[in-house]
């Protein structure tokens, strides 16, 4: 029988082309298939915070800038319609509309308001820069400061349609909730492949945050009796039960995120105090930007001097307004005002969350009412590395 001979050279160019030929198939093959690696376009943040620590100046960093779409603890339609339910059992219908809202999907909203609705029937709406820019109202620009009254006066009356609509035009969405009371809750968020998902945890000195809520003891009653599970009874924290749980929860919160984490948190978890936040306000902030994929502007450095170096701590009927105030002033409050039996009842029931989130422990009056003994300790920079981190255990 004979035999055809093909020279090697004719080999090596055949089969150079038919795996090019291959390649090229694959890869356009490839550009027709679901990219199920690939981020979503957007960048979602939850401000993971408890009533009065200063989440709602948090929230408004973030508000201001202009490439966010900000919404301040839309998860309050979900109490106040199903409030005789605990916390723990509001979790999942929080945390699915919350999911919604990140993706722009403003229907969740018909099971808490079935009305015909206006920008102003949601909670706290003019917070949001976003709501009070357009596309949602055409009274301001996106790169404009705005302030919850010039927003209420011009926008209240515009459509609901327009809070889907404004948060599909924007790269970066932000919520900042309170209900929340366990990270692991948090899980099918992080693990969304429809979400880029970051938490900011701000936590506040327990101290701090109970002279402040004694400013809103009525305001914060009916979320007292979820979070204890009085079946709709409201409830004034007058044994501090409410700020145990709120202390256990921050604890929870933060040893899940730092000891042993699931991988899929790695880069998606950042802690910040209030008091480092009030002290060093640009260095913080900038922090919080950088991992947040945002940039600050000078206007916006502008308005943060001014609203962190006001005069006085503020007045009580300011307790859930953004105002200029003296910052620093703020966060030290409590040793004044409180008495030094209070502060030791609070001391007992948060101890845990004092020493883990790096507070000093107060012993007597006099260190109490010494404003030259600071109270917040340096943040120890070694609790926690993900270099060191094994996600076999």
């Amino acid at each position: 029988m004979a035999r055809i001979r093909i020279p090697s050279t004719i080999v090596i160019i055949f089969v150079t082309v038919q795996t090019g030929f291959l390649l090229f198939m694959y890869a356009r093959y490839s550009s027709f298939m679901p990219q199920s690696e690939e981020k979503p376009s957007q960048v979602h943040i939850l401000i993971l915070s408890s009533w009065r620590s200063g989440s709602s100046f948090v929230g408004q960093l973030f508000s201001q800038h202009p490439s966010v779409f900000y919404l301040m603890e839309p998860a309050w339609h979900v109490w106040v319609t199903m409030y005789q339910n605990s916390a723990k059992v509001l979790h999942m219908a929080v945390r699915d509309l919350v999911r919604s809202v990140f993706l722009c999907d403003m229907s969740v909203f018909d099971a808490y308001m079935p009305w015909k609705r206006n920008l102003s029937d949601l909670f706290q709406w003019a917070a949001s820069r976003a709501l009070c820019s357009a596309p949602a109202c055409d009274s301001f620009q996106r790169t404009d400061i705005t302030s919850e009254l010039a927003c209420k006066t011009l926008c209240g009356r515009y459509p609901f349609s327009k809070v889907e609509e404004a948060c599909k035009t924007y790269s970066h969405v932000v919520i900042k909730e309170v209900r929340f009371f366990d990270l692991k809750v948090l899980y099918p968020l992080l693990t969304d492949s429809s979400l880029n998902l970051k938490i900011i945890h701000l936590v506040r000195d327990p101290r701090a945050v109970v002279k402040s809520r004694e400013q809103s003891v009525k305001a914060l009653a009916r979320d007292n009796g979820i979070v204890l599970s009085t079946n709709g009874t409201k409830v004034e924290d007058s044994k501090y039960k409410v700020m145990q749980e709120i202390c256990r929860s921050h604890v929870q919160i933060y040893e899940t995120a730092t000891l042993k984490p699931p991988n899929f948190l790695k880069d998606r978890y950042l802690m910040v105090r209030f008091e480092d936040l009030v002290r060093d306000p640009l260095s913080e902030i900038s922090e919080m930007y950088k991992f947040a994929d945002l940039s600050l502007t000078p206007r916006l450095k502008s308005w943060i001097y001014n609203i962190t170096h006001g005069q006085g701590p503020g007045k009580k009927k300011e307790a859930f307004k953004i105002t200029s105030r003296d910052a620093v002033s703020v966060s030290q409050a409590w040793r004044n005002v409180l008495s030094f039996q209070k502060v030791k009842k609070i001391q007992e029931v948060c101890k845990g969350a004092i020493n883990i989130l790096g507070y000093q422990l107060v012993d007597s009056e006099k260190e109490q009412r010494d404003l030259t003994l600071d109270l917040v300790l340096p943040r120890r920079q070694n609790q926690f590395s993900w270099s060191s981190f094994n996600p076999k255990h």
